[in-house]
């Protein structure tokens, strides 16, 4: 899957990635890692969103951020991975704010 020029993503079948590791396969309901994968919209966050649902993932795992200027969405695939699709409006931050208000 092609997400940008500098970004490639294999999604593999679990025979395929077996050939890559000889670790075990987590169950699906684990968590091991997040990926967060930057949007041009919150718009296009929404539509990734809907289309993991759509193809077998699951929508909205974790509540929805919407801080006005940052918005995000997380969808966990077939297996568990957990994604975040991710829209920033740097010049709408707040002043002084280093990292996405908690809560």
């Amino acid at each position: 899957m092609v997400v940008s020029e500098s970004i490639s993503v294999m999604l593999l079948t679990y025979d395929s990635w077996r050939t890559f590791t000889t670790r075990p396969i987590p169950p699906n309901t684990s968590s091991e890692v997040a990926l967060n994968i930057s949007c041009d919209s919150r718009e296009a966050v929404d539509a990734m969103n809907h289309a993991a649902a759509a193809n077998g993932g699951t929508s909205d795992i974790n509540p929805v951020e919407d801080f006005a200027f940052m918005y995000g969405r997380d969808f966990a695939d077939p297996d568990g991975h957990v994604w975040g699709a991710k829209w920033m409006n740097l010049s709408a931050m707040p002043a002084g704010e280093g990292a996405a208000p908690q809560g």
